[in-house]
């Protein structure tokens, strides 16, 4: 059984027991966490969609971690004109493992 489900702005597809890192949520190492927001749940052939969110659709997961990405550097920079701006951005993440998907 997998589902898609959408949070902090984008959409995950996931299945129980897999492992994944999302938008930043609140929540601290061991906390429960529910997704609400279940656009798509299929099991072997069927699949129901939602209009836009499925009925009673839910994701269930458990918190693993918190953390920050590698750190990516941002460069503007416009030649002949003597501009350049140099940043660098790192961004958060939650990591989360799947516990139960239910339509």
């Amino acid at each position: 059984m997998y589902a898609v489900f959408k949070t902090g702005g984008k959409q995950y597809r996931a299945k129980a027991g897999e492992r994944m890192r999302i938008e930043r949520i609140d929540g601290e190492e061991g906390d429960k966490v529910e997704f609400s927001e279940v656009l798509l749940v299929g099991d072997g052939d069927g699949v129901k969609v939602g209009t836009p969110l499925v009925d009673g659709g839910r994701v269930e997961a458990t918190v693993l971690s918190q953390g920050r990405t590698r750190k990516v550097d941002v460069v503007k920079f416009k030649r002949r004109k003597n501009y350049l701006r140099m940043g660098s951005h790192r961004q958060h993440f939650t990591e989360i493992e799947i516990t139960g998907i239910s339509a």
